[in-house]
């Protein structure tokens, strides 16, 4: 590791509550919960990049399982479960069984793999794994950053992060006001290099221009910093159905009603990709075209998708500018202006920047997932718009699933 000084040193606990995650895993839960409680689900966790990475994340290891352990140590206290029940979509039985709520040790181990590399694996009651996701991801990514963490790097930090200000703040002055609003969210706090970075960001941009800055996926900032709470639901949602009591072609069409019973007009953007596109937009009928408030983007060239997001509500004689498209992917602040100019006469439009936000120093983020692969013993996939996105554990059913919904390679 040339030119640069790992440094070692025994961490704070970085968890600090269990609401430092992102909305949409209380949002999935409390429909899983209610829906398919005894469901039984595997994850898995890669990093994308690791011919990037400074040094072997396997030297992480035992940290990591000492913030794991402290992580299964906390609970919810009254006031953060007050806080849960202050929001419309939250409902009393479910902040009463998070009152109980406590991640279990036992589901979640961290080790290295026959190649050297960090491996961990959740497997358990979905009702527990599905929320170790995001604060695995912050944990991993504080523990790598914090050992070649410096000066340097963090004043490189907030040299970005003035420039991200004075641009949100020229963008601000540029919207017209006869347009729809110009509206960024955060959504970086798997990706984050820590959460003091984070709150930090978000402060930032949210003081600099609050007429821009819409909210943040992260609740416990939400809630620090009284801003709005940002999210529905995610890949492992839609994909859970594909092992549950339906027809695999159908799968998506029954997450999508399983949500509208649950949330009967609240939470109303949907993922589009977890079969892509194209095969979402055939089951997206006039039904669910009506009562979803709009679409989310995660994959695949965005004007692309907007542009056949456009297409269909066309078809479907629905005035498009009644509907949100938010956009997930990848994005920075430029992107998404130039995304914003292009759709903002056919639709509402909205962004939600990740780690160009919360992990822009001048350093190589991690782009590391922790993936639903497995429910109820069997196989999910999620055949993304973007080939480095796909992600399965078994490349048969992933076959299987391209010819179900006539999916070219």
């Amino acid at each position: 590791m040339q030119g640069v000084q790992q440094k070692r040193t025994l961490m704070a606990p970085i968890i600090h509550s269990l609401l430092d995650t992102d909305l949409y895993k209380f949002t999935m839960l409390q429909v899983v919960l209610h829906k398919f409680p005894q469901t039984h689900s595997v994850y898995h966790f890669r990093c994308r990049n690791l011919e990037d990475t400074v040094y072997p994340l396997a030297d992480i290891l035992d940290d990591l399982n000492a913030q794991l352990d402290h992580l299964c140590r906390l609970k919810f206290s009254e006031d953060e479960l007050q806080y849960l029940r202050s929001l419309r979509f939250i409902k009393s039985d479910f902040v009463d069984y998070l009152e109980l709520f406590q991640l279990k040790r036992r589901f979640i181990r961290a080790g290295i793999d026959s190649e050297g590399r960090l491996d961990i694996v959740v497997e358990g009651p979905m009702v527990q794994a599905m929320m170790f996701e995001i604060f695995v991801l912050a944990i991993v990514n504080e523990l790598y950053f914090s050992r070649i963490r410096s000066d340097e790097v963090l004043a490189e930090g907030e040299r970005r992060l003035q420039a991200k200000v004075a641009l949100v703040q020229q963008y601000a002055a540029e919207q017209n006001p006869e347009d729809p609003p110009f509206l960024v969210s955060d959504f970086g706090t798997r990706r984050r290099y820590s959460f003091a970075w984070q709150k930090h960001v978000v402060q930032q941009i949210n003081v600099a221009a609050p007429g821009v800055f819409r909210g943040t996926s992260n609740v416990l900032l939400a809630k620090q910093l009284g801003i709005t709470p940002i999210g529905t639901m995610a890949h492992e949602f839609l994909q859970a159905f594909q092992a549950l009591d339906v027809r695999l072609r159908d799968f998506q069409k029954a997450a999508l009603e399983t949500w509208v019973q649950e949330y009967r007009g609240d939470l109303g953007i949907a993922l589009t990709d977890v079969v892509g596109m194209d095969a979402f937009l055939r089951d997206f009928d006039l039904y669910f075209a009506k009562l979803f408030d709009g679409l989310r983007h995660d994959s695949g060239d965005p004007y692309s998708w907007g542009d056949k997001a456009y297409a269909h509500y066309k078809k479907l004689k629905i005035d498009s500018k009644t509907k949100m498209l938010t956009f997930s992917d990848g994005l920075t602040l430029e992107k998404a202006w130039a995304l914003h100019n292009y759709f903002k006469d056919r639709f509402q439009v909205s962004f939600g920047i990740g780690t160009n936000l919360t992990n822009d120093m001048g350093q190589t983020p991690l782009n590391i997932v922790l993936k639903l692969v497995e429910c109820n013993r069997q196989s999910v996939a999620k055949i993304s718009d973007s080939p480095g996105k796909t992600m399965t554990d078994n490349d048969t059913f992933l076959a299987y699933l391209r010819q179900v919904f006539d999916i070219q390679e």
